[in-house]
């Protein structure tokens, strides 16, 4: 029974104990004033005359005392407001919503992804899934927020997560695949559920604790993602990389090619030019694939887009000449302290943590619930937290809060009492990341992002997701779409932003592609780009 048939059905229970207590003044009222004895049933048949306004009167007779004449009026303009007031004002337009609001509670898709359920996450699965023309769709027990997602051409349906009956209505036995990222404890319960329906079903479960993935794979999941613990490790990464000169965090596609992201230091060499006068391109012989300029992405930055100390650059060629550049982003200043704060000791930032101590990096970690670890218990957002933290005089701050608010208001406040430190964030929304650069951030990469790029790397064929923990997208996929043309003619960087980087063919890898270069049906392209110019891509070329 769906949420509007629910207070329907509680407005009739309400009517229907009225009506019996009533029925039982009556009967006593009519006993006590009256002196009149009659039976429940006849109460109760004089109480729904009243109520319903059906007609009445063979009692009037016996209504001689004020305390029972007032009995029988209250009755009465009972009945009025309930037939004339109640009944259109409530139960009328709740028959009225659940017809016209009632969610979907079943779809006909089929070699579909089933999931369960819709949070913030899923915004980037989704888009991947669409890319690729994979149809999916939502389980969520949230009657309203399915109602939305229909009403936005979003397929949902309604249901309990854990019951055979709903995943039964999602086609689940004939679906591609099931995804459910909800919680530890009832991801079990629907993987238990859904393998009971299908002992064929791809199941792919999102893993908070690292303890129960072995209790997720025997209940029947064939496929563990923990975004959370990837996420920790690629923020400490960013971290080990502001306080190293040496070129770290790279994806190595052969022995002499390279692709990185090069975060670019308050008083580097490079501050204040622009791509073509720094000579990246022409005099290093580096690709440059693309640039942020405060969390926006830039495919081809021009002669009007400058570096400055919040610009991330995209670059690919030989580790030599990566390794150059790399030490023409960091600061020209007198080198700080290699000390970096974590706020936040979840998961992630436990992650974090540990991958800093592997790099031999100290850490002070805040948190606000005391726990082995924990050095400081406190919040990173309360000025005198941060100072006896060392904030002031560390390298780097690492945020890993699960909430999005915390957070920015924590980079502000740093920014306030430690200028010149590094900020890398930790995002559990991917529209709110432009707002962390604003505050300061130098660095953020969402959860979001990372769950999407490694759920979507599972589930979609012929597509492999290089780098799900990185603020860009490095994928390995074929493109169908584009065999036979050049690269010039189709022209892929201005219709998508994005930049084939590299072409396997065969067991080799092409790296010098000109704009002549044609693609042919066994190769496998490696492109490069935001989220969203490689899902403009992938809808091109596939």
């Amino acid at each position: 029974m769906n949420y509007w048939w629910r207070r329907i059905a509680l407005s009739l229970v309400a009517v229907f104990v009225l009506v019996f207590v009533y029925a039982g003044i009556y009967q006593a009222g009519m006993a006590a004033f009256e002196g009149v004895d009659m039976s429940y049933f006849e109460a109760l048949q004089f109480v729904i005359e009243a109520l319903t306004t059906a007609g009445f009167g063979g009692d009037s007779a016996d209504w001689q005392s004020v305390p029972t004449n007032l009995m029988v009026i209250g009755m009465n303009l009972t009945g009025v407001l309930l037939v004339f007031l109640a009944l259109p004002l409530l139960v009328v337009p709740l028959f009225q919503q659940a017809l016209e609001d009632r969610p979907p509670e079943s779809t006909n898709l089929t070699d579909h992804v089933v999931i369960c359920s819709y949070t913030p996450r899923s915004d980037v699965l989704a888009e991947e899934l669409e890319a690729a023309n994979v149809p999916y769709v939502f389980i969520d027990d949230d009657p309203e927020l399915v109602v939305e997602l229909d009403r936005d051409g979003i397929d949902a349906i309604y249901g309990e997560l854990d019951q055979a009956e709903t995943l039964r209505a999602a086609n689940a036995t004939d679906a591609r695949a099931l995804v459910t990222d909800i919680d530890d404890e009832t991801n079990a319960m629907v993987i238990l559920t859904a393998r009971e329906l299908s002992s064929e079903l791809r199941i792919v479960s999102v893993v908070e604790d690292a303890d129960v993935a072995s209790y997720h794979r025997y209940a029947g999941a064939d496929e563990i993602v923990r975004p959370r613990r990837v996420l920790g490790q690629s923020l400490a990464t960013k971290a080990t990389t502001a306080v190293s000169t040496e070129l770290r965090d790279t994806i190595e596609l052969s022995e002499d090619f390279t692709v990185t992201e090069l975060l670019v230091q308050a008083h580097s060499d490079l501050v204040g030019q622009t791509i073509p006068e720094s000579g990246i391109r022409d005099r290093m012989g580096i690709t440059v694939i693309g640039a942020w300029f405060n969390g926006e992405f830039v495919p081809v930055p021009g002669p009007d887009d400058v570096i400055d100390d919040n610009t991330i650059l995209l670059v690919a060629g030989r580790r030599d000449d990566l390794t150059e550049l790399k030490s023409r982003t960091v600061s020209t200043l007198q080198r700080r302290p290699e000390r970096v704060v974590v706020g936040g000791y979840g998961v992630v930032g436990q992650a974090a943590v540990e991958t800093l101590a592997d790099e031999g990096i100290t850490t002070f970690t805040i948190d606000t619930v005391d726990a082995d670890g924990v050095d400081i218990v406190g919040s990173v957002t309360d000025e005198s937290v941060l100072e006896t933290a060392g904030v002031t005089d560390g390298r780097s701050v690492v945020l890993t809060l699960d909430d999005d608010a915390a957070s920015i208001y924590a980079t502000l406040v740093i920014k306030q009492i430690a200028p010149s430190i590094e900020i890398i964030v930790r995002a559990n929304e991917t529209e709110n990341i432009p707002k962390f650069y604003r505050a300061g951030a130098e660095y953020v990469l969402s959860l979001s992002t990372v769950t999407g790029r490694m759920l979507a790397s599972v589930l979609i064929e012929d597509e492999e997701v290089l780098t799900p923990e990185t603020q860009f997208e490095l994928v390995r996929t074929a493109a169908p779409e584009l065999v036979g043309r050049s690269l010039g003619d189709v022209d892929l960087r201005a219709r998508t932003g994005c930049t084939v980087v590299a072409v396997e063919r065969g067991d080799e890898l092409l790296t010098d592609l000109g704009p002549g270069f044609v693609v042919r049906a066994d190769d496998t392209l490696i492109v490069a780009g935001s989220d969203e110019a490689i899902n403009q891509f992938v809808a091109v070329a596939t």
